[in-house]
């Protein structure tokens, strides 16, 4: 998941309190104001008297040639690591992404950020933005916040759906509202998930609820920031999953609660060209996965032949890390 510190020297209490409301990850200030933070909100500090310290915990590094990215390199393995361009320009950045350099790229502005995040299609994890102008910074708090890879989504073709009796379903309840076409990623394999859809709709029986989406049981995967999964059940308050529309865009959604209950199941099978997923789901008219056009569908109307929105992917998992090896899952 992307990061931000926010640099506010000299202190400005408007620039600390709208880095905090903006989701923030750190905040870098002169010795003797990180006391004054931690009074505005909980939060990660930089400072000579906050929890990193600059030169022990984070370093300053002015790049000049390229002669310098080795030893960029090095200091990232033990140091967080801030880079400042002599002359603002993206081929440092690209040549350390390249490397395998994770480090900080220090930017001063909305445009700067957008570029340093998007270097290389990939982008750093990172970046320290030090800026006195509020709205250039809410613009960036708007914008690292709602970065991840775009997710690529693929047809399916529904097989079979039967019945599987009882079992353990998870509901998750996240800080988001969401609108038609967006859910979770949710399957029995972490290498085929399906698009399951949040519980936008109206019906006679239940009222919309858009920031839940009845996710699926226990065992199953879904697609958690950084490229990685987890199972539904390890999940709690406070815990960040993928959201995602039918058109691949995604973004970081919050866990506010989690709910598992014993409710009846059904196993959906379905093809993407060759290959066979599956995923199980709650058995009710309200559960419902994602059409190609980003319409909800109904788990009980499903028909072979109707077609839905995976994400599939060709390596397997270990401890929720892509990794390319054989693994066979049924």
């Amino acid at each position: 998941m992307k990061k931000i510190w926010v640099k506010v020297d000299p202190w400005n209490k408007k620039m600390v309190t709208t880095a905090l409301e903006g989701g923030a990850d750190g905040i870098m200030v002169p010795k003797g104001y990180s006391k004054k933070v931690k009074e505005l909100g909980i939060i990660e500090t930089i400072s000579e008297d906050g929890d990193l310290k600059p030169g022990k915990d984070v370093v300053f590094f002015t790049i000049k040639s390229g002669k310098d990215e080795e030893e960029i390199v090095k200091l990232c393995q033990n140091k967080k690591v801030i880079l400042e361009c002599s002359d603002w320009t993206v081929i440092p950045l690209e040549n350390l992404i390249a490397k395998g350099a994770d480090v900080i790229a220090q930017v001063h502005n909305f445009t700067e950020a957008q570029t340093a995040l998007g270097v290389l299609e990939k982008g750093v994890n990172h970046i320290l933005f030090h800026t006195t102008d509020v709205i250039e910074l809410k613009k960036a708090l708007s914008l690292i916040k709602a970065v991840e890879d775009k997710t690529v989504l693929k047809e399916a073709e529904i097989v079979e759906i039967t019945p599987v009796g009882m079992g353990d379903r998870v509901c998750v309840d996240t800080c988001t509202s969401m609108t038609s076409g967006r859910g979770i990623l949710v399957g029995n394999s972490s290498s085929a998930l399906f698009l399951v859809h949040a519980e936008t709709v109206s019906n006679p029986y239940v009222a919309p609820r858009p920031f839940r989406i009845n996710a699926g049981p226990v065992h199953a995967y879904t697609r958690v920031p950084g490229g990685k999964t987890r199972y539904l059940s390890e999940l709690s308050a406070g815990d960040h999953v993928l959201i995602v529309d039918f058109q691949g865009n995604t973004s970081v959604g919050t866990v506010g609660r989690l709910k598992i209950e014993k409710r009846p199941l059904m196993l959906i099978k379905a093809v993407v060209g060759d290959l066979k997923i599956t995923t199980i789901l709650q058995n009710a008219e309200t559960i419902r996965l994602t059409n190609p056009k980003g319409k909800p569908v109904s788990v009980v109307s499903l028909l072979p032949g109707d077609k839905v929105l995976v994400a599939v992917e060709e390596c397997g998992r270990h401890f929720g890390h892509k990794i390319d090896e054989t693994i066979t899952e049924k």
